[in-house]
């Protein structure tokens, strides 16, 4: 058995630009799922066109709430398998993504994993912000708190300057505009701010400009897929 990591698109309708001919082939010899979302996993799976019959397929939710005992059942009730594929909601599973489990059991019990390339907006945004691509951290969500979350950016405005490691996070969409607001009252006027939005997609863009510049003219990101960055 070999546990097969499944990436699919970050933006609607963008399949047949961003998943290779090696995904679709992998689509095809597999039968079992670990998935974020079953409604999401069978409508990426469907609008590929493959001739997969959907209903033959088998599907166990893998989400944030998922226990070890799930991945772990699942593994030996299909061990006759030759492929178990992992998909997440969007992008690479097990990138700030629940699929990270099922590959953590995976190695534990020696079972091969096969990750396969595909859209990863944390690494889309990096590749085009200019900043440094040899030394980064992804944070993940900042605080909720206000307070904490201001501390948080000052000190990732701070490390930056200091050791230029590149800084990525996220936030909830509805919640982008705020944290926008927040970044650029708390950094340095000169620090740079990269803002990666809707990737992949027609109205996306990736762009890089100083503190002083995105308060001059802020973008509207409300309910839009966003990854934001600080760097040199």
């Amino acid at each position: 058995m070999k546990i097969v990591l499944i990436p699919c698109p970050i933006a609607e309708n963008t399949s047949t630009e961003v998943l290779s001919p090696q995904i679709l082939a992998a689509l095809k010899q597999t039968t079992h799922f670990l998935v974020e979302n079953v409604r999401t996993a069978r409508r990426f799976i469907s609008e590929l066109k493959l001739g997969i019959q959907i209903e033959d397929l088998i599907f166990e939710i893998l989400d944030k709430d998922s226990q070890p005992k799930t991945v772990t059942d699942f593994y030996k009730k299909y061990a006759a398998v030759a492929y178990i594929g992992v998909i997440s909601e969007a992008g690479c599973p097990g990138v700030a993504d629940p699929g990270a489990l099922a590959v953590s059991i995976a190695q534990q019990q020696g079972i091969e994993v096969v990750p396969l390339v595909g859209p990863s907006s944390i690494l889309l945004g990096l590749m085009g912000s200019g900043f440094s691509g040899q030394s980064f951290a992804f944070i993940g969500y900042l605080p909720i708190d206000k307070a904490a979350r201001i501390r948080k950016i000052e000190q990732l405005d701070r490390d930056v300057a200091k050791w230029g490691q590149t800084q990525i996070f996220i936030e909830t969409p509805y919640r982008n505009n705020a944290l926008l607001e927040d970044l650029i009252a708390q950094c340095a006027p000169d620090s740079l701010i990269c803002i990666a939005c809707d990737i992949t997609a027609p109205s996306g863009f990736v762009q890089t400009k100083k503190a002083s510049d995105w308060a001059k003219s802020q973008p509207d990101l409300h309910k839009k897929p966003c990854i934001f960055l600080l760097g040199k």
